[in-house]
């Protein structure tokens, strides 16, 4: 049930509706009784479609002046509120601009451990700096050699940029792609990739491919202290050799104990406040886990952690309002949560182009993976990305929107 809003409460804004993640910060804090306004660049984002959505703003400039000054207006007329910023590209812009926008106060980590956790390069040190293992990364420079480089790093293996959203303006530029992870098996395939960069004299880390699933654990880090922690296993992920999750489940804060402790030694030692995802690779065989990359945001997979009570959104609107930081029930650790569009893409590519996955190592087992989609509806612990009974507006917004990217 939708709480009433509280007048006596600061209002929160919420930078950022077209996704899933904006959705459902929106969602949270309506449902608590925050009076939520949100602001988006696009007409058609699902979050404003939300009934938990007390007002909503287009601002067809991402970023940019007539951004600050629609966000100073606000806290012109509403008076010291907190924002919350959904994307990384909004939290770097924001970070380079904090003092900007009058009465309403950003919230943001640390420069230098905001660009840290951008750079991954400089995660993975850190990270060998607390005791936390991390794949072997080589950084080609100007004048690489095949030999060299696969002297220190074997292959199957990833190619990674270090830092994605720093480099996406010059691949652009080359009229490149930005792609998220490049799988190469063979030196030859190696060599073709890294001169695809030549033109930009730019190259992507070269990251030894890690078996095993995707583990999340994330935490608001206030003052050195994690107030709040979750963790979940990724079960399927777009591409299928991987990616961003559409199916994870919740993992008992009773699991990982150790490993969840060196993740909050890790953002101690940057210095991170506000919400973090410590993502790691982790090798059930060995019993090994592997850092993967540190997300200094809401995540992707926010959602599950959104049904399941972790309360990071509220949270860290009562943090930045300077409202005392009630004490929440432990989070569920018992859900799954799905993005039905992202599988049906994934079951496409796994039974219809097996070709094409990128990994050939990928255990592509069609007949399960069909009867797990199936399944998944009839199972009363399943929750969804977008679907909500309560709100449905967003679900057909983002249906539509879908059958729009498909006729065009």
């Amino acid at each position: 049930m939708k709480a009433l809003p509280d007048d006596s409460r600061p209002p929160c804004i919420v930078l950022g509706l077209e996704t899933q993640i904006g959705l459902c910060v929106v969602r949270e804090l309506g449902r608590a009784g925050v009076r939520v306004i949100g602001v988006t660049h696009e007409a058609t984002a699902i979050g404003l479609r939300s009934r938990y959505l007390a007002e909503g703003l287009v601002v067809s400039e991402p970023r940019g002046e007539a951004l600050v000054r629609a966000i100073r207006a606000l806290g012109e007329r509403y008076g010291p509120c907190p924002l919350l910023a959904i994307s990384e590209t909004n939290l770097g812009w924001l970070s380079g601009r904090r003092d900007s926008f009058g009465q309403v106060s950003p919230v943001l980590p640390d420069p230098a451990a905001l660009r840290t956790v951008l750079d991954k390069q400089a995660t993975l040190a850190a990270a060998r700096a607390v005791g936390i293992r991390t794949p072997v990364s080589i950084q080609p420079h100007e004048g690489w050699r095949l030999d060299d480089l696969l002297a220190h790093c074997r292959l199957p293996a990833v190619l990674k940029w270090s830092d994605p959203n720093a480099v996406a303006p010059r691949l652009e530029e080359s009229g490149l792609p930005l792609l998220k992870a490049e799988y190469v098996h063979r030196p030859a395939e190696l060599q073709t990739a890294l001169e695809r960069y030549s033109a930009i004299r730019q190259w992507p880390l070269i990251q030894e491919y890690c078996p095993g699933y995707g583990l999340g654990q994330f935490f608001l880090m206030h003052e050195g202290r994690a107030l709040r922690r979750f963790q979940h296993r990724r079960i399927a992920e777009w591409p299928p050799e991987g990616g961003f999750s559409s199916v994870c489940d919740g993992v008992s804060l009773d699991e990982h104990v150790e490993l969840q402790e060196r993740s909050i030694a890790l953002l101690q030692a940057i210095a991170w406040e506000g919400v973090a995802m410590v993502e790691y690779r982790y090798d059930p065989a060995r019993g090994e886990a592997r850092l993967m990359e540190i997300n200094g945001r809401f995540w992707g997979s926010f959602p599950l952690a959104y049904h399941s009570g972790a309360g990071f959104a509220l949270l860290s609107y009562r943090q930045a309002a300077g409202l005392p930081l009630d004490e929440l029930a432990p989070p569920r650790s018992d859900l799954r949560c799905r993005m039905v569009a992202t599988e049906l893409k994934r079951l496409v590519r796994i039974v219809l182009q097996p070709g094409r996955i990128a990994d050939p190592a990928f255990p592509a087992e069609p007949w399960r993976e069909l009867g797990r989609f199936f399944l998944d509806f009839l199972r009363p612990k399943v929750r969804y990305y977008v679907w909500s009974w309560d709100d449905p507006r967003p679900f057909f917004t983002d249906l539509r929107n879908l059958l729009g990217k498909l006729r065009s």
